[in-house]
């Protein structure tokens, strides 16, 4: 594929909307009642963030816990109103694997309603915490079908110690043949026969710039697909409160280069072409049919 071609291709751009004490690396050592106590800086990060995809001219998807959703309604209205997509990312950033799909189905449905109450818009995108639909939830996407989602966003097709499914496909897939929903996982890259994770979050923030550029344009002009790319409010925040009584690993991993994010991010908007997720969904559920449509043709003409 030329330049020319891969310039073109818009890429999803999704941010998972929670706060610096919702992350998975501190909660064994912050209290999930705790959490109404604590510094709020979700609004900030986010208008923040709403003002430099506005100077890129750039869309997302912003999904977002139904816990923020309650607290930071008129925040909501105003990132929809902006153009944006707000989509679930569940409750309170439990990971699936750690539900009954019972009480996943509790979880998506209490968040779901309360995001629809604050933007007045229809939520047809998830996004597990973590990326935690994996081998062990074979029954999440059959439930995320039942209440009517279009598409999830909730796969890591790489194997890492915090999450991952390395045995997924690496790009948009539809997880039940007799549904229409659509799986599309963060972008992994290939290098020497391996996936390498490169969809954002922290490797984007503790790797160099150059690192991201190379992943996507090889998943740009390579594969010809659209790239996932993602990241959270508190990652572009350097004066959130230090949690001293973390791992040390996990604090690395939470406060490495915060200072240096949202330059990154700016170059990120800028230099490649980003959109809505729900919008992508709909390209790559076109392509995933079209494709069944051809392997079909072929099949009837082999058998003559």
């Amino acid at each position: 594929m030329a330049d020319g071609d891969a310039a073109r291709i818009v890429n999803g751009l999704s941010v998972d909307v929670e706060d610096w004490f919702h992350v998975g690396a501190f909660e064994d050592v912050i209290a999930r009642d705790a959490w109404a106590t604590l510094d709020d800086r979700v609004d900030r990060n986010v208008r923040e963030i709403l003002d430099l995809f506005d100077e890129a001219g750039a869309s997302a998807t912003f999904f977002t816990l139904g816990w923020v959703a309650q607290r930071h309604g008129a925040l909501l209205r105003e990132v929809a109103e902006r153009g944006h997509e707000v989509a679930s990312h569940g409750w309170d950033h439990a990971r699936v694997h750690t539900m009954t799909r019972e009480q996943f189905g509790q979880d998506i449905r209490r968040a779901r309603q309360v995001i629809e109450d604050a933007t007045g818009h229809p939520v047809t995108g998830y996004r597990a915490p973590s990326f935690s639909i994996d081998q062990r939830t074979p029954w999440a996407f059959a439930e995320l079908v039942e209440q009517g989602y279009a598409y999830s966003s909730s796969v890591a097709p790489v194997a890492h110690d915090h999450y991952g499914w390395a045995d997924a496909p690496r790009f948009a897939f539809k997880p039940l043949p007799w549904a229409d929903m659509v799986e599309i996982p963060v972008t992994t890259a290939m290098f020497a026969g391996r996936r390498l994770a490169a969809g954002g979050g922290g490797f984007f923030r503790v790797l160099p710039y150059a690192f991201s550029r190379w992943a996507i344009r090889q998943v740009n002009r390579v594969d010809e697909r659209p790239a996932i790319f993602y990241f959270h409010p508190w990652e572009i925040d350097p004066g959130q409160p230090r949690v001293a009584g973390a791992p040390l690993k996990s604090r690395l991993r939470h406060y490495t280069r915060l200072d240096q994010m949202a330059g990154k991010l700016r170059l990120l908007v800028h230099e490649f072409a980003f959109g809505r997720m729900d919008v992508l969904a709909h390209r790559e559920r076109a392509r995933i049919e079209a494709e069944d449509q051809l392997a079909w043709r072929a099949q009837r003409a082999l058998a003559g």
